[in-house]
């Protein structure tokens, strides 16, 4: 292939992802509304378009027609710097993500941005980056009740990494592999019989990294870095307008990044639950969709049981969460691992 024709496709597959996945993030919010509003017994938005459907458009033009404050006590240069952090790691994660089959068109794959055999190591590193724009936001915001929620979500990022880190080499021993193509590829035979979650062996590892995204990505019932209640909104109480709003949608894409990950390490990635009980598609237009079909329907699920715990369970105390993921997590992450590879190396 030609150096022109790969820079081209390359941008081409850049800006259809990251359409799909911001708008994705918009309607994400307007799910979560949605939802949370039926589990209190009352509508949601329901006035903007049938439905409430043009609800994300509008709250969009509302916080970039804001007007933007900026307290005088801050430090400028990191207080703008810091929502650019958190976006851009957030934006960055889903570029190692594949959606669907392993389909190429002049050598390049058409559902992943970039194949990498290191992919699952390169997210966790990015998501890791993403917590010094909340602790930046926090300390240049000259805010006592900002620094207070930096100093939480640091804390408890760099506890709960580690089981959620530890809750993955599972996965990685199962499939000898740290690409995120070969861990689906591993589950694809028996459906979800193959499924680490249930053939794998891997559901307690899948209940500590449920817990532990829920803590990573800031959300209830492990919201304390923006207790409402404590902390009147955390680390990003003195931001407004678009910078507030890129808080708000690096909340939301990790959300999004956190329900794919766990769809392709745990729950078969892109491939169907059937397994080879149904034989795949003759028609090559249905079987390009029907894993980018599943792979959907499955991070969906996800997100639901997101907005679901939000909905019903109540906050956390800090030193409860504290201690629940030292005391708890980390030591049922290291029993995991050590009852996976005593299994592997007995079979």
């Amino acid at each position: 292939m030609q150096l022109w024709m790969f820079v081209v496709l390359s941008l081409v597959k850049v800006v259809v992802v990251l359409v799909i996945f911001l708008t994705a993030v918009a309607y994400t919010v307007l799910l979560e509304r949605k939802l949370v509003g039926r589990i209190q017994n009352r509508w949601g938005p329901s006035r903007v378009g049938p439905f409430g459907l043009l609800q994300p458009l509008v709250d969009g033009l509302k916080l970039f027609l804001k007007e933007d404050i900026i307290p005088s006590g801050v430090y400028r240069p990191i207080y703008l710097l810091a929502p650019l952090i958190a976006l851009t790691c957030s934006l960055l994660s889903i570029a190692v993500i594949p959606f669907g089959a392993s389909m190429t068109w002049h050598g390049m794959r058409l559902f992943e941005i970039s194949d990498l055999n290191i992919g699952l190591l390169v997210l966790l590193c990015v998501t890791s980056i993403g917590v010094y724009g909340i602790a930046l936001s926090g300390w240049s915001s000259n805010n006592k009740y900002s620094l207070l929620g930096s100093l939480r979500a640091s804390a408890q990022m760099v506890s709960y990494e580690l089981a959620l880190g530890l809750s993955l080499v599972g996965v990685v021993l199962r499939a000898q592999s740290l690409s995120l193509t070969d861990i689906v590829k591993v589950q694809a035979v028996h459906g979800i019989a193959s499924w680490n979650i249930f053939g794998g062996g891997q559901i307690v590892a899948f209940l500590i990294y449920l817990m532990a995204a829920y803590a990573e990505t800031n959300r209830a019932p492990f919201d304390l870095p923006e207790a409402e209640t404590e902390l009147t909104g955390g680390y990003h109480t003195e931001y407004s307008s678009m910078k507030f709003a890129m808080f708000f949608m690096a909340e939301y894409g990790n959300m999004i990044t956190v329900g794919c990950v766990a769809t392709l390490l745990f729950l078969g990635g892109w491939t169907s639950p059937f397994g080879d009980l149904i034989p795949p598609p003759q028609n090559l237009f249905v079987h390009a969709l029907a894993p980018l079909f599943w792979f959907v329907a499955k991070v969906f699920c996800f997100l639901f049981l997101y907005i679901w715990v939000r909905g019903t369970l109540p906050r956390f105390r800090y030193d409860q969460l504290m201690g629940f993921g030292w005391k708890f997590l980390l030591p049922v992450a290291m029993l995991n691992i050590v009852g996976t590879s005593l299994v592997l190396a007995l079979l």
